[in-house]
């Protein structure tokens, strides 16, 4: 049964295939042709768009929802809703005031989009939840802290590291109080998504991050669930802290060597999944490009302990196509090796032209993005840019490229970055998947200033 293979694997014990883990997120409303606000806010639809997925995408395991702003929402925040994509967060109800929320505001069955979600989740367990384990998704108390707070969370932590660990361990209690409902509602996995991790060093981590994180992560024992670390950008630094705070699993994305991490998670007994390249291949790829992808990421790994999933929220429009891809390729690698072993995937950025930086009159930000109307790390870099601009625009211009848009992403390719986010500033990498405080980014400006 799918939904064993899952369980086997999250409880580390030798298994005979590979699990798959589909994180189809938004994207299954493409498969009944509903937008992402549709399938976030209707109960039926979202339903029906899951069933679909289960049925087309064999998964081991399926995400019922993958909102990092539900916390948000019910904690204060204003929310911009997209067509193809989850909303992101447009205000921080603690941007201007160092406090802690009330203990009042902790989420209840009643709270904001939760009747709906319970709902769903266990109309879902009925329906597939036998044969399928099922995945619920909780904003990660550091993700959930900079929504409350915004971009000022950074300096903060550079200037009052203890309103910091206070803030991110009553996001903790929202994250504990959201695994107990989904839990009660059905879920096997919960995952703690926190794209945010990646941009916070290790040792700041364990100075503010830890104590908040392992409550979450002990309390999901306690209840006899199972629980994954999803954290996108380049985590290679921070899995081993990650690690430390006793997940079941860690989930990581392209930017991350599958490889290097593994032997990490290896060592501490924590199961590791990912992470077929969202845009690149999923997205603006063919079928054997999926293929390939997934087989070479297969015969790169040792199985023991490894899921394969994608490597973040599928986009919207995601190919059906690909994913079934993924899918075959996982669940028949070795038929699949044959059919794409002389396939070669050809990369044209012949038409991309890098600007001259020596001739422009103003330092020149660029910032590469994956998507800043998904990926929350992303968001914040470019907020850190656009919420600052009447100081910046005197000293720098900057553009904008995504990783999700085909043109960019071959600028980003030819410009070498390989991580993202990354800032560059007239071509130079200088803060790459980090975010830099508003002196920082400004002081890295003006060594470029004529």
């Amino acid at each position: 049964m799918s939904k064993e293979l899952i369980f086997q694997t999250l409880r580390h014990e030798e298994t005979n295939e590979i699990p798959w883990v589909p994180f189809a997120g938004v994207h299954v409303g493409k498969l009944k042709g509903y937008t992402a606000e549709e399938v976030l806010r209707d109960e039926d639809k979202l339903v029906e768009c899951l069933i679909e997925a289960n049925k087309l995408y064999i998964p081991d395991g399926l995400p019922v929802l993958f909102d990092l702003q539900v916390e948000a929402e019910i904690l204060g925040c204003d929310l911009m809703w997209a067509t193809n994509n989850p909303p992101s967060v447009k205000s921080h109800p603690l941007e201007n005031e160092k406090t802690l929320p009330c203990s009042c505001k902790i989420p209840n069955e009643e709270s904001g989009r939760l009747p709906m979600i319970l709902s769903a989740m266990r109309r879902v367990k009925e329906a597939i939840g036998e044969d399928t384990a099922l995945y619920g998704l909780i904003c990660g108390p550091f993700t959930l802290a900079s929504h409350l707070r915004g971009t000022n969370i950074f300096m903060d932590m550079a200037t009052d590291s203890a309103y910091v660990k206070d803030l991110v361990n009553f996001c903790s209690q929202v994250a504990i109080a959201m695994a107990k409902m989904y839990i009660d509602a059905g879920m096997d996995v919960i995952a703690v998504v926190d794209p945010l991790v990646s941009q916070v060093s290790p040792k700041h981590i364990e100075k503010m991050l830890s104590e908040g994180f392992t409550a979450v992560f002990d309390y999901i024992r306690s209840r006899g669930a199972f629980s994954s670390f999803f954290v996108c950008g380049n985590a290679s630094k921070q899995i081993e802290v990650m690690c430390k705070m006793g997940p079941d699993g860690v989930s990581v994305d392209e930017n991350v060597d599958l490889k290097a991490a593994k032997e990490i998670t290896d060592k501490y007994n924590v199961t590791i999944g990912g992470n077929i390249p969202l845009t690149t291949t999923m997205l603006y790829g063919n079928q054997q490009d999926n293929m390939k992808d997934v087989v070479e990421l297969i015969d790169s790994l040792d199985h023991h302990n490894l899921i394969i999933s994608p490597g973040c929220d599928m986009p919207y429009d995601t190919p059906i196509e690909n994913t079934i891809a993924c899918a075959q390729a996982v669940k028949h690698t070795d038929s699949t090796r044959e059919l794409v072993a002389n396939y070669e995937q050809v990369i044209d950025d012949s038409d991309v032209e890098i600007p001259d930086y020596a001739s422009l009159d103003k330092p020149l930000i660029e910032l590469c993005l994956l998507d800043p109307e998904q990926c929350a790390a992303c968001t914040y870099m470019l907020a850190l840019v656009e919420d600052n601009w009447d100081e910046l625009k005197e000293l720098c211009d900057y553009r904008v490229y995504k990783y999700c848009v085909k043109e960019d992403i071959a600028r980003i390719r030819k410009m070498g970055v390989v991580n993202l986010p990354t800032m560059c500033i007239n071509g130079d990498q200088r803060f790459i998947s980090i975010i830099p405080s508003k002196e920082e980014c400004i002081a890295a400006i003006k060594e470029y200033v004529k």
